[in-house]
């Protein structure tokens, strides 16, 4: 029986284009991606769609086929998307502009650092940054210790098999992050499956945007009631300090980037990179007989293969000028392929479609992006990761997958690749 799903699918994503194109952008509005213009979320298993692969080998940047009256363009290769990165002064990061005020989100809904430019970026990165310190976090680490041991307790006590990803991986990021924040733990499944959803473009920006406005309702109780009696977590803290010169909406932005930031990333490289680990038993000892520098060399290649944040924020050009040889004109928009560029063997070397803890790479990965928006929480995802690999493989040493590999479920077009269970069996 011919399936005209897909052609119906494409008449009716033409007629969309066509009345937002008459009507006006109102990003929150739009109800489908088009085709063409998914592959820097595709994926296959742990790794990038291989389409992105030849993108960038052909080098340069790739126009994706967007319904704007501008031009999108991904940029797909490491010293590109570094070079995008690091220049504050030729791109805004807002995306208010977009927003008509009457969607399933309106320009209210977005802020936080991500979607701010300075000097109000600055401002509010100043407010945060001194709680992401070294120093700071140090006092952290008995906290995440403990929250590591008790889910992996909860983990035995499900009983083998278990669903890895749901006792482990997303609790010790979430519980980690509610700690940080001060957040009560009554909306963890509510938080939980927002969490994913604002991720997803797979209904669409309207259903992703939707999930963000949700969420960020449950941040504004939040600051609300910390407003009226502030609580010992960073919400409060902030507080406590600014009092009336930060606004709600600002802090509930922070709260926002701090706790989506760190809850849904950081769970799928838990999930994925158990998954990775169990592929090769001399990974694994590395993480449960070796030293901390072996831990660490194990966390940053994970961090670099599975650059589970796919694209970094959208960065719109403040004037005309030429990217990787690609003329681009004032308004257009800039993504940066993070998974792209971490798989590029110009910065990551020979074999960089492999995972390798000795890798020795030419530069940086940029799996936390780079420049003023690089994430402002990626030393305390490190520090729950390091917790995490080597409690887990010390603790339960024949731990191994409980199905076939080629039967797990990944995440499909999200923003934050992911796998959804991850069944595994032990003693």
């Amino acid at each position: 029986m011919l399936d005209i799903r897909p052609r119906v699918r494409t008449v009716l994503g033409r007629l969309a284009v066509r009345r937002i194109r008459r009507q006006g952008i109102d990003l929150s509005r739009l109800s489908f991606v088009p085709e063409g213009a998914t592959m820097p979320l595709l994926r296959e298993g742990t790794d990038p769609d291989s389409g992105l692969g030849r993108l960038r080998e052909a080098g340069g940047l790739h126009r994706l086929p967007l319904p704007f009256d501008f031009d999108v363009w991904l940029v797909p290769g490491h010293a590109d998307a570094r070079t995008v990165l690091t220049d504050r002064s030729s791109y805004s990061n807002d995306i208010r502009h977009l927003f008509h005020g009457d969607g399933p989100a309106t320009s209210d809904d977005i802020g936080g650092l991500g979607f701010t430019d300075p000097p109000l970026h600055t401002r509010l990165r100043k407010i945060i940054t001194p709680e992401f310190t070294m120093r700071r976090l140090a006092r952290l680490e008995p906290m995440i210790e403990r929250i590591v041991h008790e889910s992996i307790d909860d983990l035995v006590d499900a009983g083998s098999p278990a669903d890895l990803a749901a006792h482990l991986a997303f609790p010790v990021p979430f519980r980690t992050i509610c700690e940080l924040l001060g957040l009560a733990y009554e909306d963890r499944e509510a938080f939980a499956r927002l969490g994913s959803e604002r991720f997803d473009a797979t209904n669409g920006a309207a259903a992703a945007f939707g999930a963000v406005s949700a969420q960020r309702e449950f941040l504004f109780d939040a600051v609300a009631r910390q407003r009226r009696e502030p609580g010992p977590g960073l919400i409060g803290q902030i507080i406590r300090d600014e009092g009336d010169a930060i606004s709600d909406v600002d802090l509930a932005g922070l709260a926002d980037g701090v706790f989506t930031g760190g809850y849904e990333t950081t769970a799928g490289m838990i999930a994925m990179g158990t998954l990775v680990l169990l592929r090769d038993e001399k990974h694994v000892d590395l993480l449960r007989c070796g030293e901390r520098e072996d831990v660490d060399r194990v966390v940053e290649e994970l961090l670099r293969y599975l650059s589970v944040v796919q694209v970094a924020f959208p960065r719109f050009a403040k004037q005309d000028m030429e990217v990787g040889g690609q003329p681009i004109r004032k308004g257009d928009v800039l993504i940066p392929s993070l998974s792209g560029a971490n798989r590029d063997p110009a910065s990551a070397g020979d074999r960089a479609e492999e995972f390798d803890p000795f890798r020795v790479p030419s530069s940086a990965h940029l799996a936390f992006g780079h420049g003023i928006h690089r994430c402002i929480g990626a030393e305390l995802a490190r520090m729950e990761l390091r917790a995490v690999f080597p409690a887990l493989f010390r603790r339960l040493p024949d731990l191994a997958l409980a199905v076939p590999a080629e039967d797990l479920s990944f995440r499909q077009l999200s923003f934050v690749h992911g796998i959804d269970q991850l069944p595994v069996r032990f003693s």
